[in-house]
């Protein structure tokens, strides 16, 4: 666990923590190493769990599939993001959807329970993880709020310019890659797959951008 205590200390959880401390934490926060091969579930719908968990190699995506196998991703997990807080509280009931990793990666798990009570050693950082903790939460609800913008939009093209657009900004570039191949983005934008790519090739056609794949180019304001 050691090796990715240099991702841990790059993570909103524990920012302004050093890697001697971090590694001394590792046990008072009950932390726990496990890894999953591509297409294996880290969690599966209606799951009870008691950890907080961070990704430190590989690719998740929190997917949901409904009663006929439709698929709708919610979101991407990527190396150093947090995830599974919002189900750690003892009342927050089971999981409503599923966390697949998509590539081969690594998981640390982190006991809730130890995190938000001091430990008996006093760690002096201890109070600073917990206030990180905070933070990230707070991030991942704007990041939320993000993609119900997205999912307001009406039509496919709206989404996707809502979304595209978001992106460039993130990347601070009018070129830039995105995380999903052509279904994962149908998924997470809740629309129709060939539709969706019938709407890109129009986007293309109208001058608005070009694309090779999951790399985009925004040729002028949409």
């Amino acid at each position: 666990m050691k090796k990715y205590i240099a991702i841990l200390k790059r993570t909103q959880m524990f920012a302004g923590v050093g890697d001697e401390e971090i590694n001394a934490m590792l046990s008072c926060l009950g932390a726990r190493l496990f890894t999953y091969k591509k297409g294996e579930y880290v969690f599966r719908q209606g799951e009870h769990i008691s950890d907080i968990t961070v990704l430190v190699e590989g690719d998740l995506h929190i997917q949901r599939d409904d009663y006929w196998g439709n698929r709708s991703i919610l979101g991407r997990i990527s190396v150093g993001e947090m995830f599974g807080e919002a189900y750690a509280a003892p009342e927050s009931g089971p999981l409503l959807n599923d966390v697949v990793a998509v590539a081969d990666s690594a998981v640390i798990f982190f006991d809730v329970k130890r995190i938000i009570t001091t430990c008996s050693s006093a760690c002096r950082f201890h109070a600073m993880v917990v206030q990180n903790l905070f933070f990230a939460i707070s991030e991942k609800n704007k990041k939320l709020v993000q993609k119900l913008g997205h999912m307001s939009k009406r039509s496919t093209r709206e989404k996707l310019i809502s979304y595209l657009s978001e992106e460039a900004k993130k990347q601070n570039s009018s070129t830039f890659t995105i995380p999903f191949n052509r279904q994962q983005l149908a998924d997470f934008l809740s629309v129709d797959r060939s539709a969706m790519s019938n709407e890109l090739c129009k986007m293309r056609d109208d001058g608005l951008l070009e694309f090779d794949k999951n790399k985009f180019r925004l040729l002028k304001g949409v």
